[in-house]
């Protein structure tokens, strides 16, 4: 499993044939398959939230591109 894909997070990747894929940190096997990244963030946020993992969307060359919250965030901020 590769540092930064643990259970804990569901990540949009673009899929080598195209397209863009949902995938669980560490599956073997994306959780779903779209012609859009768009579709993919949508999908993608929706089962990150209903999970309470961490999301990540990456851009084409496979960087992360933008990271969001939907778990238990460790920081305790004052206001």
């Amino acid at each position: 499993m590769a540092k930064g894909k643990g259970s804990g997070t569901h990540h949009v990747v673009p899929n080598s044939g195209g397209g863009w894929d949902v995938r669980r940190g560490g599956a073997d096997r994306a959780s779903g398959h779209f012609d859009t990244k768009r579709e993919a963030i949508d999908r993608g946020r929706e089962m990150s939230r209903n999970a309470g993992t961490e999301f990540k969307i990456h851009n084409q060359d496979g960087r992360i591109g933008q990271s969001d919250s939907h778990g238990n965030d460790p920081r305790t901020i004052k206001g």
